[in-house]
């Protein structure tokens, strides 16, 4: 039986979800198809060897060990590991670079800049929100009126307008086919979700985000917010680690996304 390594951490905490609780969802299912060893972040280099390949899920922001993250990315490369995901996405696994990069192609991404000689771009908002690089689960985001982020100085760091939306909506992919979507309905309560039947344009919003970062396989999250205009905005193009909220799908939904995992995990050899 094929064995896999499937790192997460178990106590780490996060606003509004648990993440133990759907990793030990997702392990007591995938136990019945492979030998399972799970193991933390920051000790994965110690057991790369012992698995057939790596599932690598909720481990929180990989800002607080990002060395020792470079050096397991490394040893992954070096010696060929298989992983799911694969680590060759090119959004959130990166930074936040992608943002800078997709809005200069001319995709419907939250206007964003990297320097305050570039903010009359964003037009001329109540507010500002500041983000770091290599920031994820709201680390070092901050929201400054246009004085206080004259005062702050914020270069090095991303900065965008405070947009006005009417909730988000996150879209769920599993090797980049669409699988399910859940809305915030309360903008306030980003973690209190809904299920949400996309339209066909929503759809397309979010294929072309999945299409432009063509990574090989893996589970992506596509974020985004409707305007008033009713028209979508990408905020977080999420291919590392996210968190699946499948306690929240019908008993039927989530059913059907474990047994596409499943499948798509007995592929990898």
């Amino acid at each position: 039986m094929t064995t896999i390594l499937y790192i997460t951490d178990l106590y780490y905490e996060a606003k509004g979800r648990k993440y133990y609780e759907e990793d030990l969802f997702i392990t007591s299912k995938l136990k019945e198809h492979f030998n399972v060893l799970i193991g933390h972040p920051h000790q994965a280099i110690s057991y790369i060897d012992c698995a057939d390949f790596i599932v690598f899920r909720n481990t929180g922001s990989v800002i607080g060990y990002q060395e020792y993250f470079g050096e397991f990315l490394e040893t992954v490369r070096k010696k060929n590991i298989l992983s799911f995901n694969s680590f060759d996405g090119k959004a959130d696994i990166k930074g936040k670079q992608y943002l800078l990069d997709l809005l200069v192609l001319g995709y419907p991404v939250i206007p964003t800049v990297e320097s305050m000689d570039q903010i009359d771009q964003l037009g001329d908002p109540d507010k500002f929100i500041v983000k770091l690089r290599n920031g994820a689960d709201s680390i070092g985001m901050e929201i400054k009126t246009k004085e206080e982020l004259i005062a702050s100085g914020p270069e090095g760091k991303l900065i965008q307008p405070f947009v006005d939306f009417e909730y988000e909506v996150s879209f769920y992919y599993l090797n980049d086919e669409f699988q399910y979507a859940l809305y915030a309905p309360n903008k306030k309560k980003r973690w209190d979700l809904e299920g949400y039947e996309p339209r066909p344009e929503d759809l397309e919003f979010a294929d072309k985000f999945i299409k432009w970062n063509a990574m090989e396989r893996g589970i992506q999250r596509v974020d985004a917010c409707r305007l008033k205009d009713n028209s979508l905005l990408l905020v977080e193009l999420e291919d590392l680690n996210p968190f699946l909220s499948i306690e929240l799908l019908s008993d039927e939904k989530r059913d059907k996304f474990i047994d596409n995992l499943i499948r798509a995990l007995e592929k990898i050899n």
